[in-house]
This record gives C-alpha cells, sequence and structure tokens, in this order.
C-alpha cells in the first residue's frame, strides 16, 4: 500500500510549522484484535517527514485511547507500532472522535470506523485496492508451467481487465467524494493523463502533446491554500516528481515554476507556503548540478532577504542566507569574476621576507603593503594578464590529501587536448607553506601551470569565491566569465571540449 512507504522519523517540528489549537479535543478509540503492542503511536504526516502525535502507552489486549483536550491538526495519520512498522493510516479531520475496529489477521479487509465517514470510505478504498493488488500476485502464481510467450500473454490480458478494474473503480470512487478531503488527498496520487491523444506526423501518438497535457493538469485540483495537503503521504512526492522530473531542469524554468506555486497558487504566509519556501530553499543551495544555485539565489533574494520568509527563519538565520547568498550570486553561470593580484612562486620567499608571513593584525598587512608597494607592484601575477581563450582557476592546497591527488591527476588530463584548446591554468594555493608548495610543484613536474599565492591578502579568496574546501574549480571563457565551477577534476577537458564542439556547431 502507498501509505506504507514512509519511514517513520522521530523528529521535533521546525519553527515555521503552525499549531492551531480547539477545546473540543480528541478521542480515537482502538479495537486493535490481535494486536500484541503495549504502546502505540498516532504520528502525523508533514511533507516528506513524520512526528509523533500522541503516544498511547497502556494498550491491551489491542484496546487503545488517543485523547487529548485540544483538537489535532487535520490531515492523515498513521497507526505505528512500538517496533516503529506502520499498520494503516487514517483521517483526522472535522471529526475528532471516532472508533475504529480491526483484526490483526486480516488487517486491511477488517477495517472500519464507527462515527467518521471519510475513514469508512477511505478503508473501503484501500480494502478494494489492496485486493487487487493480492489478485495480481495470484495471476503471477498461475503463469507456472506455461512458456514464456503464453505467460506475457496471460499476464498483459490479465493486467489489462485488472487495470480497467480499477480505473473504473477509481473514477466511481472520486466521484462520490468528489468535495471532501478524501478526494483532495487521492486526487494527489492520480496522474492527470490525456484521454485521447492525436497522431502525430510518424502516425504515432503524439508524445509532445502527452508531455505537455500531462504538465498543464498536473496540479488541476490541488488547493494549495489548503494546509491539510502537507498532512498527506503524496503532497511531497507531487512536489518533488513535478520538479525533479516533469519541468524542463534549467534553474531559470525551476525559478519561474516556483513562483507560479508560490506567488500565484500558494496564500503568503500559510503553512503550505512556509513548507515549500524552506524545502526549496534547502533543496537548491545544497543542489549539486552546475547552475542550480542560481535558484537558491532567486529565492534569497525574492522571498528571503526582502521579508516574505518571516514565519520561516528567524532575523539571525535571514542574515546568514542574505550574505550566503551575496556569495553565490556572485559566482553565478555566466557571471564576470573580478581581478585577482597574487604573488608568483617565483617572488614567495622575497615578499615573505618584507614581515608578511609574521604580521599578527590585518593593520600590520596594510601597514606593510603601503611600505612595500614600490616593491611588490611588478611581482604581481594577475588573473586578467591570461590572454587565452580559456582559463582554467584551480583553488588548492600542498598539504590537502585530496588536493595531492587531483592536481597531478588535472596535469595529466590536460595533455590530452595540449595544442589543440586555448587554454591556461591559473593555480591558486590557499596556504603560505611555501618550501612544501614549491615542492610539489618540483616533484609532481606542474610546472605548465601558473602557480601564485596571496600572503599580502589582497583578494579574499574564501568568500569571493566560496572556498570552504579544497580543490575548487573553475573555468573561466576570455572575458573571465564563469562557464564551469565547482567540477571535478574529470570534467575539466570534458568540458572544455563541450565548449569548442558548441561553438563549432553554432558557427556553421
Amino acid at each position: 500500500m502507498n501509505q506504507m512507504k514512509k519511514t517513520l522519523l522521530l523528529l521535533v517540528a521546525i519553527c515555521f510549522i503552525k499549531t492551531s489549537y480547539n477545546a473540543q479535543g480528541y478521542e480515537i478509540k482502538l479495537n486493535f484484535k490481535g494486536c500484541k503492542d503495549t504502546m502505540l503511536f498516532l504520528v502525523k504526516y508533514q511533507f516528506d517527514q513524520q512526528y509523533i502525535a500522541d503516544t498511547c502507552k497502556k494498550v491491551k489486549n489491542g484496546v487503545a485511547v488517543f485523547k487529548g483536550k485540544n483538537e489535532l491538526e487535520k490531515g492523515v495519520y498513521t497507526l505505528v507500532s512500538q517496533e516503529k512498522s506502520i499498520y494503516f493510516d487514517l483521517f483526522i479531520n472535522e471529526n475528532q472522535k471516532f472508533g475504529i475496529t480491526c483484526y490483526m489477521t486480516d488487517l486491511v479487509n477488517t477495517l472500519k470506523s464507527t462515527g467518521n465517514k471519510e475513514n469508512e470510505q477511505f478503508f473501503a478504498y484501500i480494502k478494494y485496492i489492496t485486493n487487487k493488488n493480492q489478485e495480481f500476485g495470484k495471476f503471477r502464481e498461475q503463469t507456472k508451467g506455461k512458456s514464456k510467450e503464453d505467460s506475457a500473454k496471460y499476464m498483459t490480458e490479465k493486467l489489462k481487465a485488472l487495470n480497467d478494474d480499477v480505473k473504473k473503480f477509481e473514477g466511481d470512487f472520486m466521484q462520490k467524494v468528489k468535495g471532501t478531503f478524501i478526494y483532495d488527498v487521492l486526487n494527489l496520487k492520480t496522474e492527470k493523463e490525456a484521454a485521447e491523444i492525436p497522431k502525430a506526423k510518424n502516425g504515432r501518438p503524439d508524445s509532445v502533446y502527452q508531455y505537455y497535457y500531462y504538465k498543464n493538469h498536473y496540479w488541476d485540483g490541488v488547493d494549495f491554500k489548503d494546509e491539510r495537503i502537507v498532512r498527506t503521504p503524496f503532497f511531497d512526492d507531487r512536489i518533488k516528481k513535478y520538479f525533479d522530473n516533469v519541468i524542463v531542469q534549467h534553474p531559470d524554468t525551476v525559478s519561474l515554476e516556483i513562483d507560479k506555486i508560490l506567488n500565484g497558487k500558494c496564500t503568503e504566509g500559510n503553512l503550505v507556503y512556509n513548507l515549500l519556501i524552506g524545502h526549496f530553499t534547502y533543496k537548491y543551495e545544497q543542489s549539486k548540478i552546475m547552475g542550480f544555485d542560481k535558484v537558491f539565489c532567486h529565492l534569497g533574494r525574492n522571498y528571503i532577504v526582502n521579508g516574505r520568509a518571516k514565519a520561516v527563519y528567524t532575523e539571525e538565520t535571514v542574515q546568514k542566507i542574505k550574505e550566503r547568498t551575496d556569495i553565490v550570486c556572485n559566482l553565478l553561470i555566466d557571471a564576470k569574476v573580478s581581478e585577482l593580484y597574487m604573488i608568483d612562486t617565483t617572488y614567495a620567499r622575497r615578499v615573505l621576507k618584507m614581515g608578511f608571513d609574521t604580521a599578527k593584525t590585518s593593520g600590520g598587512v596594510t601597514t606593510l603593503y603601503q611600505k612595500n608597494l614600490e616593491k611588490l607592484t611588478p611581482m604581481f601575477r594577475t588573473l586578467y594578464q591570461i590572454t587565452n581563450k580559456y582559463t582554467i582557476l584551480v583553488f588548492w592546497a600542498s598539504d590537502c590529501g585530496h588536493c595531492q591527488t587531483e592536481m597531478p591527476k588535472l596535469h595529466k588530463a590536460l595533455e590530452a587536448i595540449k595544442g589543440k584548446v586555448d587554454y591556461k591554468v591559473f593555480a591558486v594555493n590557499t596556504k603560505e607553506n611555501v618550501d612544501e608548495w614549491t615542492k610539489f610543484i618540483i616533484d609532481k613536474k606542474l610546472t605548465d601551470f601558473i602557480h601564485v599565492f596571496d600572503p599580502i591578502h589582497l583578494n579574499n579568496l574564501k568568500d569571493r569565491f566560496d572556498i570552504y574546501s579544497t580543490p575548487v574549480i573553475y573555468i573561466l571563457d576570455k572575458d573571465k566569465r564563469i562557464k564551469g565551477k565547482r567540477i571535478g577534476t574529470e570534467q575539466v577537458v570534458d568540458l572544455l571540449n563541450m565548449f569548442e564542439n558548441i561553438e563549432k556547431a553554432n558557427k556553421k
């Protein structure tokens, strides 16, 4: 059953989950015949998490009562055993005083609710679907001894008949419960596919028509203003599927679709709106897909920093998101990086002897810089001095174990395109361990790279290039615009070749 797909997570609610109370309270009486548990949990769905709403610690012979003075938040809940396995889902909505009986020996077929029509209807639905699934399993058993061809034909016929039965049942059931919360919940898992599909020029069903019909009707019947939908087992899957599999995977498209939901379908400040802002912000700030940090920037600037997510984040967190946004938004694909003033290995010891290695404060560094500016100026090796078509900007540290592996790998990989692609490597050592650094360069024969470091601390490398671990690799074009970032050494050559092929294709 779909309702048994979740893993129980015993978590505390995050700050933006609202709680409303009603003095009428709730009382749910269970007669779970044959159940050996001495404790049962009543657990609510909350997007992709689950939280314990109540615990009955006095279960005897399967009889349990969940009771409280204040009403529970409306939505779908699940009954969980003391071993944390899920028994079945139930609806807790307007009517919060009702009973449920069932037998452990045949749980689904014996589920009954007294005093709650929603659960009566829902249990009938579960019973039908579960029995149809079991029927399908029996058909598989009946193919034993048949040839592969006969088995396939038999299963195809049976499956079609089964699907037709289920489709008719679900259609009739949905009509029967239309306008109720059961309809809203089951609608979340119902795929909206075109019934009549026109033919394409090749005579086959028009896949483009199918896609746009599916996308345009994906949210039919989903009320984002109803906070109950987040307390169902299907809403999170619906959201994730749409943004991961249905829409075009491009950051601008994703941002546009988020806006359509948050601005066009949600009520600003309600639970659905707040939860989705939290979900999308985390998802795209953590995204491993290059370029999708643009979505995080969009959310940060258009919803969080400007005060449209006050119920989601504290002021302190908003400030941290602002700081993070300021860094990330300057490093988006096609953003132009500013100049870097670095010191080449050739002058490393001479610069350190000026006292930069022993300076204790930023003020001391500034004084040394001003005092030695005339000597330093000709020593600078800058990023914009590189005139090659591509600049591979690498931040690394010679005492970093991963860097010690990856830098030689990068050097070797680039040999494959040497003389074919116009590039230069600008390798920035993030430390000041000159002896170890230069020894590593010589030992590994990395002499093709321009090796620099920043003993004067002019460049604020950590924030400007978002360096929290090394190595970090960017690919810049001739104008020093970011074309690739935070990539592995094995991706560098592939990306450069891809850029070259795109350029050749565009010239045709």
